[in-house]
């Protein structure tokens, strides 16, 4: 890991950028974290879009966990997406979701694999490479929580990465058949959010998705509008969430 760049938020946050390997990624982290007083870490998923232009959403649940909570955050691009190189496989998955949503069709179950599965098969390595990185910083310990995100890289990391205690699931990504199967070996404690009206999710899906889950301990919030119309109230509710399961 290789940090590019650091400063002081006016919040007190300290943001840093760095690379590990070709992947870029910012680190938040309270002004209170120190070797003799670590913090649990949250790492914030987020969908391919770039971390660009997921930026100012990003960096405003950073910060807000920070300084309501003192955990700190990290974040990674995904493959294919910002200024990582291309990933043609993926570029015409894409371009044929576009396609069948622009023309009214359904989004058969082919495209939604190798649109998500090429994904998460390599995405996931990458989070748990991070995540060994980022426990070895002075100042950041676990537990680990996940949140956000591409909800089938969160079934998976849930699955596989021992570390990560808790995780905050963002309901609306499209789910391959064979990630409800991964969903029921899920046993950590959820809390989902589904926007009841999202133009683009599935909502009958979502529903089948949560009851899927093999957790014990699962919440589901459900609240009107679009996809872009998650109500503010909602961090806190899931910062409440990550205070009871990393502290």
């Amino acid at each position: 890991m290789q940090f590019t760049s650091e400063q002081r938020l006016d919040d007190g946050v300290i943001e840093r950028e760095f690379t590990l390997g070709e992947i870029p990624g910012i680190l938040w982290t309270p002004a209170s974290s120190s070797a003799d007083a670590p913090t649990p870490l949250i790492l914030i998923g987020h969908p391919p879009l770039g971390l660009k232009k997921m930026y100012p959403r990003l960096a405003g649940r950073a910060r807000y966990y920070a300084a309501e909570y003192g955990f700190a955050s990290a974040t990674i691009e995904l493959p294919g997406s910002g200024e990582r190189p291309r990933w043609a496989a993926v570029d015409q998955a894409r371009a044929d979701l576009r396609r069948a949503m622009q023309a009214g069709e359904p989004v058969g179950g082919e495209i939604v694999d190798a649109l998500v599965l090429p994904l998460v098969d390599k995405a996931v390595p990458e989070w748990r490479e991070a995540l060994d990185a980022l426990l070895a910083l002075p100042g950041i310990d676990g537990p680990v929580g996940y949140e956000g995100g591409v909800i089938s890289i969160g079934i998976r990391l849930a699955v596989t990465e021992p570390r990560i205690v808790a995780a905050g699931l963002f309901a609306g990504s499209l789910v391959p058949a064979a990630m409800f199967e991964e969903a029921r070996r899920v046993t950590i404690p959820l809390h989902v959010l589904l926007q009841w009206d999202d133009e683009g999710n599935d909502r009958q899906a979502a529903l089948d998705l949560f009851d899927a889950f093999g957790s014990k301990e699962k919440t589901l919030h459900a609240n009107l509008g679009g996809h872009t119309g998650v109500p503010q109230f909602e961090i806190e509710s899931g910062s409440r969430f990550f205070a009871r399961h990393l502290r």
